[in-house]
């Protein structure tokens, strides 16, 4: 829909338009983002590039839709007790990382936890937790000092710092120290044999990976499906040659 949005308004707004180029077998994506992906930790920037990176390679418990109102993506959902105190998240059945290691609690644990000292949003959650802990693999459950009822805004975030799942070896990297393996579960995997700093980045669909069943596709809610086999992110620092590509 993005592709023939662009294309319906090409005539008057070609400059403006998305530099996006489909091949005919809608294979594979070459765009242009608006800045080099120089840095690929999510948690340790608050870079926008940084940020739509993250949501190709990884993804999250919750997401929003149109209305900005969270809505189950890696979990099934959630449970809270009568005074919005305790909370617990179970994950849906299937979920693996690119590592095809199955994402269990304790990676989504440790991930929320580097996230939480990093972001603003998850320093005011985490400053009300008083245990996170995964009882098994599906389970993780937020123990907090008094009800928080934006937990699941927080989980949801959509600007940076993203709190994205990531496995636990990878997550116990201290927040103030750049993660530089890309092992998520999102719907593409990054390829770093193929990037070029400054000019390229490349990812590939993850064959693994494991869509909502059910819900609109809608911002970051609803299954994630991928379009295409290969998506190539091509740098053009300049403006003019940007537009001329």
């Amino acid at each position: 829909s993005l592709l023939a949005g662009a294309a319906a308004f090409a005539g008057a707004t070609a400059l403006a338009a998305p530099r996006l180029a489909a091949a005919q077998d809608a294979r594979v994506l070459k765009f242009v983002p608006q800045a080099d992906l120089a840095v690929l930790d999510p948690i340790w920037t608050t870079a926008e590039v940084t940020r739509n990176h993250a949501m190709m390679v990884f993804d999250t418990l919750y997401g929003r839709d149109e209305a900005l109102k969270p809505v189950p993506q890696m979990a099934e959902g959630a449970a809270a007790d009568a005074d919005g105190k305790v909370w617990t998240f179970r994950l849906r059945e299937g979920l693996r990382f690119h590592d095809n290691e199955p994402v269990l609690g304790r990676d989504v644990v440790a991930s929320l936890s580097r996230w939480g000292r990093r972001d603003g949003f998850g320093q005011v959650l985490f400053g009300l937790v008083d245990e996170l802990s995964a009882p098994n693999d599906r389970e993780i459950v937020f123990r907090l000092k008094r009800g928080f009822p934006l937990i699941l805004e927080a989980l949801s975030k959509l600007a940076s710092n993203v709190p994205v799942i990531m496995p636990e070896r990878l997550a116990k990297t201290d927040a103030a120290t750049q993660v530089a393996e890309m092992v998520g579960s999102g719907p593409y995997r990054f390829k770093p044999d193929e990037r070029v700093a400054g000019s390229r980045a490349v990812y590939e669909k993850f064959a693994g990976y494991v869509p909502r069943a059910d819900g609109a596709v809608t911002w970051t809610a609803g299954p994630k499906i991928a379009r295409f086999e290969r998506v190539e992110w091509i740098t053009q620092p300049d403006p003019a040659t940007a537009a001329a590509a």
